[in-house]
This record gives C-alpha cells, structure tokens and sequence, in this order.
C-alpha cells in the first residue's frame, strides 16, 4: 500500500504503474499524459553512462564553438581534437561505431594538419 501525492489515498501497489511512481492511475486521468509516460522507457543510467553523457556534450560544444575560431591560428584545430576525444565515450558506451569511426578520423586528421602546418 502507498500514499498517493495527489489524492492523499493509501491504494495497493497496482494502482501505479511502476513502483517508483507516486501518484496513482486514477488521478493521471488526462489521456496525453498516460501516453506520454506511456511511450517513454524508464531505466536508470549507470555512473558510466551518464559520465559518458557529460562528456559527449562536453565534446560536442567543442565541436560546435570550432568553426567560428579555425582562423585563429590554430586554436579551432585543437578545440577539434579535444572535442573528438571528449564526444569518444559517449558514442563508445552507446556502441554506436559509426560515430566512433568519425571521431577517429576528425581527432586524427586534425593532428595531420598540426603537424603539417608546423
């Protein structure tokens, strides 16, 4: 039996959907919101995977921000590369190996035009 945050009833555990969930079914009455809860899968992400996540958007801004400062000698070359390495766990955790391979060869081919340009 659990206490319902909205209603204040004590109802058996049947009347949530999961059992972390505090409000029971009766009072998530609206039909949008039983579809929205509905469609999304509520799993807890592990310390490596949010840390992984953290990462790759970290890497990402790195990315984004590089364009507009490529012409600044060669800053925008190394905001590349650490973005490639930043983006890596993220898409290396995910097990998405097309991104893996991408990541590789901007982090590399930015260390080619470093070398080069020096």
């Amino acid at each position: 039996m659990k206490k319902c945050n909205n209603c204040k009833r004590r109802l058996p555990d049947r009347w949530y959907k999961t059992k972390d969930k505090k409000t029971c079914m009766q009072c998530e009455f609206k039909w949008y919101q039983r579809f929205l809860r509905y469609s999304v899968k509520q799993r807890k992400l592990s310390p490596l995977e949010r840390l992984s996540n953290r990462l790759g958007y970290m890497g990402t801004s790195f990315i984004v921000i590089s364009p507009h400062i490529l012409s600044y000698d060669l800053l925008g070359a190394y905001t590349y590369i650490i973005g490639g390495l930043l983006s890596m766990p993220q898409v290396f955790v995910a097990k998405q190996w097309n991104l893996v391979l991408v990541n590789i060869n901007v982090t590399l081919g930015y260390m080619l035009y470093i070398l080069n340009a020096n």
